[in-house]
């Protein structure tokens, strides 16, 4: 029983971490049909905002977080004026974006390895501790995460469904010219939702990099995973990505207990293979009917 309760600790804030990072990715790809490859980048510009802030200026941790999410924000908002924006009625305008993004993300990860260097630092606002609940260790750090994540899930849940600016966002994604039609800035709408998603992921990196450490390349591990949890979701699903990212949290807690660590990832594949046979639209997507 101890040993169960490890292991839904574990992949409780696995998920939590995966949750993060992968509504992000699934609220850009709902709203415009556009898979941001430089969402790891972001993650990794996030930590080390937050390292600079504190270490660097000697803010509080808030501050750290706070100015963490306001410049990814801002990144987020600049990949629409430059890239997105741009691209938006060209032709195979998701193929050229991702491409973009791609280089965009290489960029971002050169500069950070310029300003802060390719050595590993830790993350101050990691904490440590924990707590022992019936005989099982819980570290501080992953409570705060978990809470985090629910925190931000709920509000973001909120913003989309109770906001003006959420509705905006559901209507635009449903049909863009209508939206246009009926009065939304699209365009405003659009450099909202990549900063948002900017936001988040510079939160998603500042929790990857406090169970682990800061590295200019630290995104990319995360953002890969968080692409296998949209597709099992189905790629714009936002709600189901919170729901795939606590399965697949769970998951790779099982098995890195039973099988061991190196198995993990390629038991990831292996579940994606075996959803996209099942439901090539994924778990939570809906079947789109073509007339000839």
């Amino acid at each position: 029983m101890d040993v169960f309760f490890q292991i839904l600790a574990s992949g409780l804030t696995l998920g939590a971490v995966y949750a993060i990072s992968t509504v992000g990715l699934a609220l850009v790809f709902g709203a415009m049909n556009m898979l941001n490859m430089s969402h790891g980048a972001l993650m990794a510009l996030g930590g080390y905002m937050a390292w600079f802030t504190m270490t660097g200026l000697g803010l509080p941790p808030v501050a750290g977080m706070l100015v963490a999410v306001l410049v990814c924000a801002g990144v987020g908002v600049l990949i629409y004026l430059l890239i997105a924006g741009p691209m938006l009625r060209s032709e195979g305008f998701e193929t050229r974006v991702f491409i973009a993004t791609i280089g965009f993300g290489a960029m971002l990860e050169s500069v950070i390895l310029m300003a802060f260097g390719p050595q590993p630092k830790p993350q101050p606002l990691a904490v440590q501790g924990g707590l022992s609940v019936a005989q099982v260790h819980l570290p501080v750090q992953n409570l705060l995460i978990l809470a985090l994540a629910m925190v931000l899930m709920a509000a973001l849940a909120l913003l989309l469904q109770k906001s003006r600016i959420g509705r905006a966002i559901r209507a635009t994604a449903q049909n863009r010219d209508a939206a246009r039609l009926m009065g939304v800035r699209v365009g405003m709408v659009y450099a909202l939702v990549l900063a948002i998603s900017g936001g988040l992921a510079a939160v998603s990196g500042i929790t990857v990099s406090s169970l682990s450490s800061l590295l200019p390349n630290m995104g990319g591990d995360p953002m890969l995973k968080a692409f296998i949890i949209c597709v099992v979701a189905g790629l714009g699903r936002v709600p189901g990505s919170v729901v795939a990212a606590l399965f697949i949290g769970l998951f790779e807690a099982v098995v890195q207990y039973t099988v061991g660590v190196r198995f993990s990832f390629a038991s990831l594949l292996l579940l994606v293979i075996v959803v996209l046979i099942w439901k090539p639209q994924g778990v939570f997507g809906r079947h789109q009917g073509v007339r000839l």
